[in-house]
């Protein structure tokens, strides 16, 4: 279709065959994806490139993604490199275990990249526009109206000096993120039931890093109200942030960069790397962001990334699960346009795989602070390749064929064996965790 403009007595309307809500990781790829299909694409950003965005750390996973899309080289040049990653415990005497993803069932996939996201989303959008996508900043969607008779959808936009206008398309894509503009239209966003969480972090320089191949490692610190990141980027910064309980952020009585630092100092291993460190960015907090939304999909639209779902950002796959949605959301949408015939059956795959990345990710997730699974991983041992299929999902390759179910399954089953072995300890910390997670 060419892009066409319809002028009536109010709004001017323009219209395409995609739009796209968002212009994350998500958006762009699907936008890149759509162009190069043919399609005209539209993409709404509400603010400008470069914008400063948390979660810098990419899985090996994301490679050959960016190397379908043509920026592999480019993002290189922007990486720390990331071999693996580092887990750090106070209630064990073992050393810190490194996990190397070349260690992985695959041993195609060895590394990965640390990225600073404002330059890497900035990459993603300009080779989206490159290829033919049409991308509007500081424009946000304010509005929408399905068409009768699936024939489209209609968006209200609205520029940043006021001015709106009317965006037609056959098709909507919800890349919109943690703003999730359908979730919310359709009041189908909901928090977690099993999972909530809260976040406070900050951008450093001079902080003391592992040495050699793995000093881009991104490190990994459990502590009494959950756990810590510590990302080593290319320019000598280091993203350093607390994944914590609701009920602890909310007992802060003093200044948000106060508090951080307060925090900090509960992880003397953490706090020991920051020594000579200074903070060289605000202390940002965002409380209770795990959520998901019922549905996946319509019958012309599509939410991808975190428009549909966030967990958390502990084994940081939040990068790759936005632009996997988006490979599987572009083929979607071109058999939707194309084959409409079979578009039934294309929203059911597409809801199954995107579903599917958030259920493998999220068992993990709900355990990663229970005495068992700590264990597991500063003790792992490699029985069952279980170790191997692990490392394969902390790279993010659970999209693939590799053969890794029955070694998970077996892992599951060693911690559930070892949960019961230690059955009250494991029956009080299942307690506390829900005490921890409680909504009030």
């Amino acid at each position: 279709m060419e892009n066409e403009e319809i002028t009536g007595p109010s709004l001017t309307t323009k219209i395409c065959d995609v739009l796209v809500i968002g212009g994350g990781p998500a958006g762009s790829t699907v936008s890149a994806l759509l162009v190069e299909r043919g399609y005209q694409v539209t993409v709404l950003e509400k603010v400008h490139h470069p914008r400063f965005h948390i979660g810098e750390s990419l899985l090996p996973a994301n490679l050959p993604l960016l190397q379908e899309l043509g920026v592999a080289e480019e993002v290189k040049q922007i990486g720390m490199e990331k071999w693996g990653a580092e887990f750090n415990s106070p209630y064990h005497t073992e050393k810190p275990q490194n996990f190397a993803f070349a260690d992985a069932w695959d041993k195609t996939m060895p590394m990965a990249y640390q990225v600073r996201r404002s330059d890497f989303d900035e990459i993603l959008i300009r080779n989206a526009e490159r290829k033919g996508a049409k991308v509007i900043e500081g424009c946000r969607a304010k509005a929408v109206d399905f068409l009768p008779d699936n024939a489209g959808v209609r968006i209200l936009a609205e520029y940043e000096d006021g001015r709106q206008e009317n965006l037609q398309a056959r098709f909507l894509v919800d890349a919109s993120g943690r703003d999730t503009f359908l979730g919310n239209l359709f009041k189908q966003k909901r928090r977690n039931p099993k999972h909530n969480s809260s976040a406070l972090y900050a951008h450093f320089q001079g902080a003391r890093r592992l040495e050699g191949k793995e000093e881009g490692h991104i490190s990994f610190f459990w502590f009494e109200h959950g756990w810590f990141w510590f990302i080593p980027l290319a320019d000598g910064t280091t993203s350093v942030g607390s994944v914590v309980w609701p009920y602890y952020l909310k007992s802060r009585t003093k200044s948000v960069e106060e508090f951080f630092m307060d925090t900090i100092a509960l992880c003397p291993d953490l706090a020991a790397r920051l020594v000579n460190a200074k903070r060289t960015s605000s202390v940002n907090a965002t409380g209770n962001y795990s959520y998901v939304c019922e549905q996946t999909h319509g019958s012309n639209y599509l939410l991808l990334g975190d428009a549909f779902a966030f967990y958390d950002p502990v084994f940081s796959s939040g990068v790759m699960l936005a632009m996997q949605s988006a490979f599987i959301g572009a083929k979607t949408i071109d058999t939707c346009l194309r084959e409409p015939q079979k578009a039934t059956k294309a929203l059911r795959r597409f809801d199954q795989q995107v579903r599917h990345g958030g259920k493998v990710f999220s068992w993990y997730i709900y355990r990663i602070t229970q005495p068992t699974m700590i264990d597991l991983f500063m003790r792992s041992g490699n029985i069952f390749r279980a170790r191997e299929a692990v490392i394969s999902v902390l790279a993010g390759d659970i999209f693939k064929k590799t053969p890794i179910k029955p070694s998970l399954a077996a892992f599951k089953s060693i911690y559930y064996l070892a949960s019961l072995r230690h059955a009250t300890r494991s029956w009080s910390a299942w307690k506390q965790r829900k005490e921890n997670i409680r909504v009030e």
